[in-house]
């Protein structure tokens, strides 16, 4: 594993996770989180040509098992950061990558209302650029990102453009309120009439196209439940049960082998998320049997990680993903 790896462990457990309890009682991440994940060169991840797969893996799913609220908005700026790297909009592309790239910039984005059918996110072709209707239900980092990648469905295409993250004419922001993860500053947005010029547009495809090219997407979200479920193993260690810890450990990196398999079998990535989502949830709870009753005072490890886990089995959910987790929670034993 690369030196960066290292690092994001190093960061996790010496700085995320030692606040996540202080994180999650104030619903606020400090800036400082963002800070030293862009310091020490975290939000250029995604156009970094040399970083494997695993490598990749790794470092989500160790800022997931520090603090769930930092790892959860740092992780959708790489959605822009990537789409600017891919765009023929070459002076969007100048104007932004470099600063998003080392992190002097931070995004986030705005594209889960183009999956459903019909869709939520509207986008229509108008004179000098596109006009924007409907809602995007569920936007993290209000607040504390710089750009945010907007995309809605035209007909069979998906548009993807570049705003600025404040309530404007024709935009409605809706703080919302969370179980957990509230130091997402998670918002719905609201658009009518919303306007973006050409200029700010960096990509029209086909909407099969973007929703195939969602697969490599949902496997780094099954990255979330996996660091929050490692981070569990590690405190039901902790508290005297290694043989439970070790048999998470086992499940963990099973689930991992099948999140990888999805790149393969696109098919099989929504059982695969599923299984990752409900893994984290059951090790959660196993936090809290094993540190008995204290394990549901506030403050502690236990319930926020049950809670944070529940936050898990919706977070980029996809029908195919709820349909697998209905159909393993509903199972007989």
């Amino acid at each position: 594993m690369s030196d960066l790896v290292a690092r994001a462990r190093a960061i996790a457990d010496e700085v995320l996770f030692p606040a996540a309890a202080e994180v999650d009682a104030a619903g606020v991440v400090p800036r400082a989180h963002f800070d030293l994940l862009a310091a020490e060169g975290f939000y250029g991840i995604a156009v970094d040509d040399a970083l494997g797969l695993p490598e990749t893996v790794a470092i989500l799913e160790a800022v997931a098992g520090g603090c769930l609220s930092t790892m959860f908005t740092w992780v959708q700026h790489h959605g822009l950061t990537r789409g600017l790297y891919g765009t023929s909009n070459e002076a969007l592309r100048e104007r932004y990558l470099d600063d998003l790239a080392a992190g002097r910039l931070r995004g986030g984005v705005a594209y889960a209302g183009v999956i459903p059918v019909p869709p939520r996110t509207r986008a229509t072709r108008v004179d000098g650029g596109y006009v924007f209707d409907g809602e995007a239900p569920f936007v993290s980092g209000w607040g504390m990102v710089d750009l945010l990648q907007l995309a809605g469905r035209d007909g069979d295409m998906i548009v993807s453009g570049v705003i600025d993250p404040v309530e404007a004419p024709h935009l409605t922001v809706q703080p919302l309120t969370l179980v957990a993860a509230q130091g997402t500053a998670t918002v719905r947005l609201v658009f009518d009439g919303y306007f973006v010029p050409d200029e700010r547009i960096y990509a029209t495809i086909p909407h099969a196209d973007f929703v195939a090219g969602n697969a490599f997407s949902s496997r780094l979200n099954g990255c979330a439940p996996l660091g929050l479920a490692d981070r569990a193993a590690r405190l039901i260690e902790e508290a005297g049960r290694a043989d439970v810890a070790d048999r998470l450990r086992k499940e963990i990196g099973d689930a991992r082998d099948r999140l990888d398999g999805g790149l393969i079998d696109a098919a099989s990535m929504p059982a695969a998320r599923a299984a990752a989502s409900e893994l984290a949830y059951r090790a959660a709870g196993a936090v809290v049997a094993a540190g008995g009753s204290r394990a549901i005072l506030a403050g502690e490890h236990g319930q926020r990680l049950v809670r944070e886990a529940a936050f898990l089995l919706v977070a980029a959910g996809r029908p195919e993903i709820k349909a697998s987790l209905l159909e393993t929670f509903g199972k007989i034993r």
